[in-house]
């Protein structure tokens, strides 16, 4: 299941996982997180704790299932969360590390630009 998603690399102890994500990768979250419905699946996803059931999502969405699977099947595919499936059951789960991961690779967009502002500043006069 990990078809276009954010790879995690382990250390060599039984530490927490680094998830490291490409920048194609990062375009991909961002482009799957634009759209509203599913910036809201994400944001249901998160507040429910444990894996949410596809059939509880489709109650708080005002949705398809057609419409519902399909904007899963993006969100999975930009690597922002799992599909754990039994049977005709699906349940949902934020994939650990990776909006983290995304944040911190937006912060150092932010923190290369004022790095290139402070370099092209002239000095102060005195």
């Amino acid at each position: 299941m990990s078809s276009g998603g954010a790879k995690a690399s382990k250390s060599a102890e039984a530490g927490p996982k680094t998830v490291r994500i490409t920048r194609p990768q990062r375009l991909a979250m961002l482009k799957a997180l634009a759209d509203p419905r599913r910036f809201e699946l994400l944001e249901r996803i998160a507040k429910a704790g444990c894996p949410l059931a596809c059939s509880d999502a489709l109650e708080a969405l005002p949705i398809s299932p057609a419409t519902l699977s399909h904007h899963v099947k993006e969100l999975e595919t930009a690597g922002v969360i799992d599909i754990r499936r039994e049977g005709k059951f699906h349940f949902l789960t934020l994939r650990p590390g990776v909006l983290q991961a995304l944040a911190a690779s937006l912060t150092a967009i932010e923190s290369e630009a004022c790095r290139a502002d402070e370099e092209t500043e002239p000095p102060a006069a005195e």
